[in-house]
């Protein structure tokens, strides 16, 4: 099957042998960098992803010998499944596509990245950008300190990388108010996955402004049903009306949300 098509097919329809197919463009020198590339993005999904497929991806990003484009998106690729198996755990090993050891090896292999001051920049924010999936001591440091640099492009990975790691409530308010359009939105990204209060007049604004564009939207959408669910039902019915499906599903789907999340605070309210 050729890539393209792979790339067109939804991935519970791949071929049995996808994998194998995946891992052979990859290692593969002389084919096409825009043909390694599209294979790197793919091997991160869940239907292929596994022990060789993770080491090939994790190969090519510690070597120095591939373009930076490719040793960017092999590491990116890894994020996923660092976040699942760190989520999950491996009581139960069957259950994760790769093994801890695996896993072990690419948490260390991208800290080592991340701290090698020679490592071009962007292949470092993007080992950033992946190893937060697995949370480990060093993330917070290396976040203030993206944050802080002044380099808009260092900001945005920080600001990215704060919806994974806790801690870092102010700077996310701050960066609410970015005129960066990215850094907005992961700001309020990560704003809703933390539950921070004192987003939600801006990110309520968001949802009851006219002039907000889509992909905000949606993110504003899921963000007010965690800050506060006692009061986002009331703001999200008024876009129960939208021509926009994407729009309507979300809507409902946070309002759900909003529900379930309220229930839980009643329920703790009752110990």
């Amino acid at each position: 099957m050729d890539l393209k098509i792979l790339e067109d097919t939804p991935p519970w329809d791949w071929p049995e042998d996808a994998a194998e197919m995946l891992l052979g463009i990859l290692g593969d020198g002389r084919a096409d960098e825009s043909e390694r590339l599209l294979a790197a993005e793919l091997a991160g999904n869940f239907t292929v992803i596994n022990d060789e497929l993770a080491a090939a991806l994790l190969f090519i990003g510690r070597s120095g010998e591939e373009p930076e484009s490719l040793r960017k998106e092999a590491v990116l690729a890894l994020g996923p499944v660092l976040e699942y198996a760190d989520t999950e755990g491996f009581e139960f090993p069957d259950e994760v596509p790769i093994s801890e050891e695996t896993f072990r090896t690419i948490q260390e292999s991208l800290r080592e990245l991340y701290m090698d001051a020679d490592v071009p920049k962007d292949l470092r924010r993007g080992v950033l950008d992946a190893s937060v999936r697995a949370p480990e001591d060093w993330h917070p440091d290396a976040i203030r300190k993206a944050y802080s640099s002044g380099d808009e492009s260092w900001m945005l990975t920080a600001v990215f990388c704060m919806g994974f790691i806790p801690g870092f409530n102010d700077q996310i308010i701050e960066a609410l108010e970015s005129k960066n359009q990215d850094i907005h939105y992961h700001a309020v990204c990560a704003a809703g996955n933390w539950e921070v209060d004192a987003a939600w007049s801006h990110i309520a604004g968001l949802v009851t402004s006219k002039g907000t564009d889509k992909p905000l939207l949606l993110a504003a959408i899921d963000a007010i049903a965690t800050i506060r669910p006692e009061e986002a039902a009331d703001i999200l019915v008024t876009l129960l009306d939208s021509d926009d499906e994407d729009i309507v599903e979300a809507v409902h789907e946070a309002m759900a949300m909003a529900e379930g999340n309220w229930d839980d605070e009643d329920d703790d309210d009752d110990y």
